[in-house]
């Protein structure tokens, strides 16, 4: 077994509180007797949802932060408090992109970082879309949404506005299910 590879949590401390995540300082010790710090994020999870319309994704253009630049990826966001990832993952189509999924299926849930983060990231595919025309963005949310051919978006993923790095991830269990 691998039990001798694994850490005890001895005690834990918020250093950050903000309104996107928790930065955790967390004091280890290994089977072996190794003490150590570590940081973690602690975050809500996440979803993400590939919207197919008429063969193309639904995607949002929306303004990037910490990357100082517009990125064009899958509308998502983070799981409410007591709220379960299909539900957000619903949620969010309809408030970034107007769209209401009849079918919505789950592909996967990962860790987005396990060395970095705590949280999950849930990956669903939606599906038989109807579009309402109206979009219902939180107070600080900017974004548009447009419609891409499907064979465009997965050839040019990683060159152009294509790098988001979920966005990859969301890809890849994708063409696992359509390969099914």
């Amino acid at each position: 077994m691998s039990n001798h590879l694994e850490w005890d949590i001895i005690d834990k401390q918020t250093l950050l509180h903000s309104p996107v995540f928790d930065v955790i300082e967390q004091w280890e010790r290994s089977a072996t007797g190794i003490m150590g710090s570590y940081v973690a994020m602690d975050a809500p999870d996440w979803v993400q949802v590939i919207a197919e319309y008429k063969g193309s994704f639904v995607l949002v253009r929306q303004w990037r932060h910490a990357a100082e630049c517009l990125s064009l990826e899958f509308p998502g966001g983070v799981v409410d408090r007591g709220e379960d990832a299909m539900t957000a993952a619903r949620r969010e189509l309809l408030e970034e992109t107007g769209f209401q999924a009849e079918k919505i299926t789950h592909l996967g849930s990962v860790s987005p970082n396990p060395a970095l983060f705590k949280n999950q990231f849930h990956v669903y595919l939606a599906e038989e879309l109807t579009p309402t025309g109206e979009q219902r963005l939180d107070d600080d949310e900017l974004l548009t949404y447009e419609l891409k051919p499907v064979d465009e978006v997965l050839s040019s993923f990683g060159r152009g506005e294509f790098t988001h790095a979920l966005m990859g991830t969301a890809i890849a269990l994708y063409e696992q299910y359509k390969r099914k």
